[in-house]
């Protein structure tokens, strides 16, 4: 029997909360698909901050790179300058382990309402690969006279040929292995951002030549927006960079049903990876037991079938998806039933 070792991070607000149903799941599905896990439980975030003046020591991290697969609550906290979280700890993670990739399914499950009119679990999904390692997000750049009238900011976004090409080539594996339509939109701003994209786009074109099975298109960000929202089921698997990846997923998140059921994953294909639910620590609603916890459900799932529990993972989504009807919203306090409930739903669906 296969046995695994994941760290667990609850973090801040709601994290633990969802955390646990995420966890409650996990416990249920490892007996009925056959593996076990021994869970290693990390006090990170905003209370840590507060209390100890660390986000993310060295020494954990250099625990963190022998677990093999990290999931993650939320980080956030109202009592914590923004930035000092993300950038200390999700930022840090993220760089420090390689996890250069995100992945983002966007999938409509049955009974989930959607924004977008006349469209039905058919028409929306599709998965977005997001560059997680380089562009604006590594921080880089500059003030010149800063505090006067003639001040520039500088931000640089920084791509590097061996970070496009590894970003690109997993997104053409992850299209054939998908198995689906087959097909991969690149995802840019080639008539503007003359530089950066023109390394993207060629690198695409190179990559593309190995896939002779995969058909290859390309729309501009502002174009990919437009089409998620009209004609969603345009797209199979979309690659873009980290800023534009950051922007397109969270609108991917709207219409799939909101930010309750949105689930991602931070990945190093051969190293640990991280997963999580979008939403955030939402601190408004902690302790209330009302939050969605099946976004953190869904990113059990994926760090399972990130592991090869193929099984278990489509036994959660199945269950998952035999769930979501009896829901009357995916809004945290309008789902018709509390946190810990639809947790123990899916567990009886399992």
């Amino acid at each position: 029997m296969k046995s695994y070792k994941i760290a667990v991070i609850p973090g801040d607000g709601t994290g633990p909360e969802v955390v646990n149903e995420g966890l409650k799941v996990l416990d249920a599905v490892s007996k009925k698909a056959g593996f076990k896990y021994e869970k290693v439980m990390y006090d990170m975030g905003g209370e840590r901050y507060k209390r100890a003046g660390e986000v993310l020591p060295d020494s954990v991290l250099e625990e963190l790179r022998k677990v093999d697969a990290i999931f993650l609550g939320a980080v956030g906290h109202p009592d914590v300058k923004p930035g000092i979280l993300e950038k200390g700890l999700l930022l840090k993670l993220r760089f420090s382990l390689e996890q250069y990739i995100n992945l983002r399914p966007i999938k409509l499950y049955p009974g989930v309402w959607t924004p977008l009119k006349d469209k039905k679990p058919e028409d929306i999904d599709f998965d977005v690969v997001r560059e997680n390692n380089e562009g604006l997000y590594v921080g880089e750049g500059e003030f010149k006279n800063k505090g006067t009238q003639d001040e520039i900011a500088l931000q640089v976004s920084r791509n590097t040929r061996k970070g496009v090409e590894r970003c690109v080539r997993y997104a053409f594996e992850y299209t054939k292995k998908r198995d689906k339509r087959k097909k991969l939109t690149l995802c840019g701003k080639t008539n503007v951002l003359t530089y950066a994209w023109d390394l993207w786009e060629r690198t695409f074109q190179e990559v593309a030549k190995d896939y002779p099975d995969i058909k290859t298109d390309y729309a501009h960000v502002d174009a990919t927006c437009m089409r998620m929202i009209k004609n969603p089921e345009w797209f199979d698997v979309i690659v873009t960079d980290n800023m534009f990846g950051d922007i397109i997923t969270d609108l991917g998140a709207m219409i799939q049903g909101g930010m309750g059921i949105a689930a991602g994953g931070n990945i190093n294909p051969k190293g640990v990876s991280m997963f999580e639910p979008i939403g955030g620590s939402a601190p408004k609603y902690t302790g209330k037991n009302v939050i969605n916890p099946l976004a953190a459900i869904c990113a059990g799932m994926m760090m399972l079938d990130f592991l090869g529990e193929k099984k278990a993972a489509s036994i959660i989504e199945k269950s998952v998806m035999t769930v979501t009807p009896k829901m009357k919203s995916m809004s945290a306090g309008k789902m018709g039933y509390s946190t810990s409930e639809v947790g123990d739903f899916v567990v009886k669906h399992l």
